[in-house]
């Protein structure tokens, strides 16, 4: 299901339509032209289509105010269907010099254009505004400024009749125009039927008079008076004709646009009045919120939002077509997120197909590109990257991003705007488990500060996933618990998804022994402040056990689970994901060992278990030989002629074969145990650090130690 229009594929704002061109042109006198102005290529977001057509009002060039010409609409027709307009617009010459431009003014001519003045719109508080000042978009131009960046101390904001009003106080003088400017009005005629930009030419025929007044004697008078440069790109802003003083009158080019680097310093007006201008009053109409250059730390609603796993819920709710179709949305104000609706959303119903290779280089890189423009957050990065959207905010995705777009979402400018990235399912055609390059992208997302929350279906919670220092995987942890998460010592629990209840109540005993052991030991890994983690595959029989016991103790339970969904011609039990499951990472099946190398624990468990359990025991093992972790007790639980059986005839053989020289003292860091407390006299003796263990310790015949 593609979708044919959304807000952000128009580059026009949503508040003014593009220049209208003159379709019929009637004299009613030398200083009154009756013009009709067609526009097309309207914006179908364009505010006007929506509010009361009083509230829309037509914004004649500059270029011809400043000759003197205003344009007054009368009459407007609106087509939203298709996208266009016509006004009835009076061109009224207030001048002898704009009598003359209104000569050259021919049908085709771009005259103006449509503003929609919403009400709704209209900056009410002044501080929407005063937080721009000294702040800058990408290219370094000030958002809001009177003078320059830092000019913030001449633009006055005051709350005036329930709207936000800027008070720009004019220059000494007043402009008026060199004899030559008569021979350009040809050429301002002729420019108008172009894209040609003319109002700085008509600037080389203006003269500065610093000793002229800024008052009108008579009502044939333009008066042209000029304010310090002000640079707008948060807001349009508008002549506020009713706070002038009395007699004096606005042309309609009344509209300062957020896309000129350096409106707003020249002003047209007339009327009669011996009172002298001081200063030009301003209003402010809000953009689209995308199109704001609002700070994510100025969001306070949307913050709080985020923060609120039912509000997430109910916005991902809103996303359209089924669960089959992608879709993605940019959030940048929390008003949005808790009125999300499915026209909101960019959906696409994409399809990947496999990539011929390197041997096919040119036909490989051209379908990797047609597939990246095909998915939903395509059309928001784009347009971050366009400066398009300049409001930084957050994504939300029915699915986790497909790893080739990392390359737009690592971007400069996307890296800047986008605040976090928050999904539902990991995977399309895996559901919940992730690929290796999925998982390459969320270290990549982390290393960029790009936080990757998952808006979790199972557990009806936000995990956001996080990296322990030093570490290049993760786990999504609960946003309440990740500081417990990153300062935890680590337990894990390693044995069969086939027994249960064997060893619930030891382990519970033990767990808690060792809360308890925190108040007593000043150890790196165990001092009284210190949390505790417990790490399972996420599956049923002990896993379980260990994740409930966790869980009711207060302890992070953590899992990282594999896809062992049954597959044809395999002999793996079908592992249901238990409920107790807080932290988690997924894994598909093909990367079984670079999972249970991330497991990253302090303190493994062993419990009764089959090849699985073995070939975990056999990484731990490897893990303390070559040092990737400090030689810390392993706790085998059982009977020790279990472990015996397992364990000693390949510690023996491998001795007699002379292959394990040098590292016969792995047997130290085994502990056999039956009960609780023996597990936790070898835990007390180590974190005392009085337990003999690592090279210098003991070597032990049966492999391992039995703890009596």
């Amino acid at each position: 299901m593609e979708q044919t229009f959304h807000p952000l594929l128009s580059y026009h704002y949503d508040l003014v339509t593009p220049d209208g061109v003159v379709k019929e042109i009637t004299f009613r006198s030398d200083k009154h032209v009756e013009a009709t102005v067609f526009i097309k290529d309207i914006s179908p977001f364009f505010v006007g289509f929506q509010i009361d057509p009083e509230r829309v009002f037509f914004n004649i060039k500059s270029t011809l105010a400043q000759i003197g010409v205003d344009g007054i609409g009368k009459h407007y027709e609106l087509d939203k269907e298709q996208c266009i307009a016509e006004v009835k617009v009076d061109l009224i010459a207030i001048n002898d010099l704009a009598k003359e431009m209104l000569l050259y003014l021919k049908v085709g001519a771009k005259i103006g254009k449509l503003f929609a003045a919403d009400e709704r719109r209209r900056v009410r508080n002044p501080d929407y505004l005063a937080r721009m000042f000294g702040r800058s978009d990408r290219w370094g131009s000030p958002l809001l400024s009177l003078g320059g960046l830092q000019g913030s101390s001449d633009l006055v904001l005051d709350k005036v009749d329930g709207r936000t009003v800027a008070y720009l106080s004019l220059q000494n003088g007043r402009l008026d125009y060199a004899p030559t400017i008569r021979g350009f009005l040809p050429t301002v005629g002729l420019a108008l039927k172009t894209e040609i930009p003319i109002r700085e030419l008509v600037k080389l025929h203006q003269e500065w008079k610093p000793l002229l007044s800024r008052n009108i004697e008579n009502e044939n008078e333009l008066l042209l008076v000029r304010t310090l440069p002000l640079h707008i790109r948060t807001a349009f802003a508008r002549v506020v004709d009713d706070l002038l003083p009395h007699g004096y009158r606005h042309t309609s080019a009344s509209i300062l646009q957020p896309d000129t680097q350096a409106s707003g310093d020249i002003y047209e007006l007339y009327g009669h009045s011996k009172r002298e201008l001081t200063d030009i009053p301003l209003e402010f109409y809000t953009l689209e919120p995308y199109r704001e250059h609002v700070f994510f730390s100025d969001r306070d609603q949307l913050q709080a939002s985020i923060e609120d796993p039912e509000v997430l819920f109910k916005a991902f709710e809103t996303a359209p077509g089924t669960h089959e179709t992608r879709a993605a949305v940019f959030v940048v104000k929390g008003e949005q997120l808790l009125n999300l609706k499915p026209e909101d959303w960019v959906a696409r119903e994409t399809h990947f197909h496999e990539f011929p290779g390197m041997t096919q280089g040119v036909r490989q890189a051209l379908m990797v590109e047609r597939y990246i423009q095909q998915q939903p957050t395509y059309p928001f990065l784009k347009a971050i990257d366009d400066d398009v959207i300049t409001s930084e905010g957050i994504m939300l995705t029915r699915y986790f991003p497909s790893p080739l777009m990392k390359r737009m979402l690592l971007s400069n400018q996307v890296q800047r705007h986008l605040k976090g990235i928050y999904f539902q399912y990991p995977s399309m055609s895996y559901e919940g488990f992730f690929s290796a390059e999925d998982r390459a992208l969320l270290h990549d997302l982390e290393k960029f500060a790009i936080p990757t929350f998952w808006v979790d279906p199972t557990t009806q919670n936000i995990l956001e996933y996080t990296q322990k220092s030093g570490y290049d995987s993760g786990l999504f942890v609960p946003i309440h618990q990740i500081d417990m998460f990153l300062r935890s010592t680590v337990f894990g629990i390693y044995g069969s998804n086939l027994l249960e209840d064997l060893f619930e109540k030891e382990l519970r005993e033990m767990m808690q022994g060792i809360l308890d052991m925190r108040k007593e030991m000043n150890h790196p890994l165990l001092k009284p402040n210190t949390p505790l983690s417990l790490v399972t595959g996420g599956g049923p029989g002990a896993m379980q056990v260990g994740n409930f016991v966790a869980k009711e103790l207060g302890i992070l339970s953590c899992a990282n689970i594999v896809d062992f969904r049954a597959k044809s011609n395999a002999v793996v039990n079908e592992q249901r994901q238990n409920p107790y499951i807080e932290a988690k990472m997924t894994y598909r099946l093909d990367k079984l060992v670079e999972r249970q190398a991330e497991f990253n624990l302090d303190f493994p468990i062993f419990l009764t278990g089959g090849i699985g359990t073995d070939f975990e025991f056999c990484l731990e093992e490897v893990r303390r030989k070559i040092g990737v972790v400090l030689p810390t007790p392993i706790i085998l639980f059982g009977k020790p002629e279990y472990w015996r059986e397992k364990i000693t005839p390949r510690f023996k053989c491998n001795q007699a074969a002379g292959t394990i020289v040098g590292s016969e003292w792995l047997s130290n860091c085994y502990y056999c145990i039956q009960t609780a407390q023996q597990g936790l006299s070898v835990y007390r003796r180590y974190f005392k650090g009085e337990l003999k263990i690592g090279k210098s310790g003991p070597i032990y015949e049966d492999g391992f130690v039995t703890v009596t």
